[in-house]
């Protein structure tokens, strides 16, 4: 990928189907420039994985994704060890000498790759997508300083694996809870929130094309009302998509309050919500009457 300028980066993420703005381009083409790892922070649902996967398509990097979640260690993050081939290899080898034997049980031969190790060990291009890392606890964050300093990984029994490629390292966070200043001083910020309405206008007629764009637009401003209220979780960016193709789907070139029955739950997630966007719904549809009346 020839990318000489944060223009550039927006264009080629444009064409995998990305946009994003001058800000948030410039801070991850200024990442992939000092080859520093970059943390994507925001609310859930406003394309912060979207973005790493535009990025992995863009530069033809394979992805090597780990889903971060509570309880989250070593043996399914980084390394295993394949205690199945180790068991076999020790009854193959009952007359051999232990000392041997020990150093070949604990050989690269019966190491079991975790995303993290094969983001180092991959001879190609690869993009390491550290997705919701603020699920996993601190314990494991303290692991990666390591990795995301100098891209290695120490192993207790193999010693410093350094990586024979750098992986462009990708981190979202949906702000669940706060990180270590060592991982911060670590990694290039980018913060992610909903996008403007014009802004996700666009991202809307792109994602979906064959919405009229009377529809578009009244989705857009609809949800961005919507997102207002004190709703449990406010309606993401793909959620946007999905409930404007609902909509298209019904035929309808026009969104009306009065025409939304079975349409939210497409939108919102949460019984509670839905049940305060109906109260609000039947509220904005008496002052639109008045309006026109």
């Amino acid at each position: 990928m020839n990318v000489t300028s944060p223009l550039d980066l927006a264009q080629v993420l444009e064409e995998e189907g990305y946009l994003i703005d001058e800000e948030a381009a410039t801070t991850l083409f200024l990442a992939l420039a000092l080859e520093k790892p970059c943390l994507i922070e925001g609310p859930a649902g406003v394309g912060k994985t979207q973005l790493a996967l535009a990025l992995a398509r863009a530069e033809k990097r394979s992805l090597i994704r780990l889903q971060c979640y509570e309880g989250l260690d070593l043996t399914k993050a980084l390394y295993d060890w394949n205690y199945a081939k180790q068991l076999l290899r020790l009854q193959l080898a009952k007359t051999e000498d232990w000392n041997q034997i020990k150093v070949d049980l604990f050989s690269e031969e019966f190491l079991l790759t975790r995303p993290l190790l094969e983001s180092i060990l991959s001879p190609d291009p690869a993009l390491l997508l550290i997705d919701e890392l603020d699920k996993s606890d601190e314990e494991f964050e303290s692991f990666l300083l390591e990795l995301l300093a100098e891209f290695q990984v120490s192993i207790p029994e193999l010693g410093t694996i350094t990586s024979k490629t750098k992986p462009v390292v990708i981190l979202t966070s949906n702000n669940s809870r706060d990180f270590s200043d060592a991982l911060r001083r670590r990694c290039v910020h980018i913060y992610l929130t909903y996008p403007s309405l014009e802004r996700e206008i666009s991202i809307l007629s792109s994602q979906a094309p064959e919405l009229a764009e009377r529809l578009a637009r009244d989705v857009c401003e609809f949800v961005a009302r919507v997102r207002k209220l004190p709703l449990q979780k406010p309606p993401s960016v793909s959620e946007t998509i999905d409930f404007a193709r609902a909509l298209n789907a019904l035929h309808k070139e026009e969104l009306k309050y009065g025409d939304l029955l079975g349409t939210l739950s497409i939108l919102l997630k949460y019984p509670k919500d839905i049940a305060k966007l109906e109260e609000r719904l039947k509220k904005w549809e008496t002052e639109t009457r008045q309006r026109f009346a």
